[in-house]
């Protein structure tokens, strides 16, 4: 395959994960990384070198638009990147010195998981805890605007979030991938934000994690711009307009194909990574 062929595969292919990842709060690398390795036969640390750059750049697009319209808590996405940036420090040193089968068959796990988590519905009958003091404390409490005006919401289980965050901060770093799905878990569910607050807070925070991540495979080499640029100019384009979507567009049927196509690339990883071992 030549260079003129690549590039606009890999562009096409980034912009749809860039679109999908800025609606489910997921990430753009969780497509990203399967199609260069499964489909295009990269070498998976320079796919994940490539997919760290994409993260970035779907931060980047998304989280503007989700701060601009009042979605993203910056006050909780900032003390909580403490936790993801030494979390992905951490995994991008395993990432480098792990085998590449079994980078492959986490990834497929983490690809299972993640499918999971988009496909479930989401629930609302959450047993409600009591606001957690520390949160008060840092002033992380908000107001998040929904169909029925704007809705207040309090900040529960803090430490507990936190912790979460240095294990999806390690994913991260170690898979390349923006670990959307486990921040999205920790905020929605343990710390009981309302899903949109979540997702876009999720956005906000990746760009910083995967930038911590990047940092570590580039002093490697393991960061090839031939296919670092085309993935970061199509995730760019997707997750602006992934960002333009969320808050008007019905995604429940989108979730389910989603997590169909993600689940599938899961298997085909996990099933690449045991053939090799």
């Amino acid at each position: 395959m030549t260079v003129l062929e690549f590039t606009p595969i890999v562009f096409l292919a980034a912009f749809l994960a860039g679109l999908l990842g800025a609606l489910t709060g997921l990430g753009g690398g969780v497509i990203v990384t399967p199609v260069l390795t499964i489909f295009l036969g990269v070498d998976m640390r320079y796919a994940i070198g490539a997919s760290l750059v994409s993260v970035i750049a779907t931060s980047s697009g998304a989280a503007a638009a989700y701060v601009r319209d009042g979605y993203s808590n910056i006050r909780i996405g900032m003390l909580l990147e403490i936790a993801t940036t030494l979390g992905a420090l951490a995994g991008a040193y395993l990432g480098t010195h792990v085998p590449i089968a079994y980078l492959s068959i986490i990834f497929g796990l983490i690809l299972l998981q993640a499918a999971w988590q988009t496909a479930r519905e989401h629930k609302t009958n959450k047993t409600v805890i009591a606001p957690d003091p520390l949160a008060a404390k840092f002033r992380l409490s908000g107001v998040v605007r929904t169909e029925n005006g704007q809705q207040p919401y309090v900040v529960r289980r803090l430490k507990a979030g936190f912790a979460l965050m240095f294990g999806a901060g390690t994913v991260s770093g170690l898979l390349g991938i923006g670990s959307g799905s486990l921040k999205v878990i920790a905020m929605d569910q343990v710390m009981q934000l309302p899903f949109k607050v979540s997702t876009a807070t999720s956005n906000f925070m990746i760009g910083v994690t995967a930038a911590a991540s990047a940092s570590v495979y580039l002093t490697r080499g393991y960061v090839a711009p031939a296919i670092a640029m085309p993935v970061m100019l199509g995730v760019l384009a997707g997750s602006l307009l992934g960002a333009r979507f969320l808050p008007i567009l019905p995604v429940s049927v989108l979730r389910r194909i989603f997590a169909v196509v993600v689940g599938l690339m899961a298997l085909e990883m996990i099933a690449n990574g045991v053939r090799t071992i």
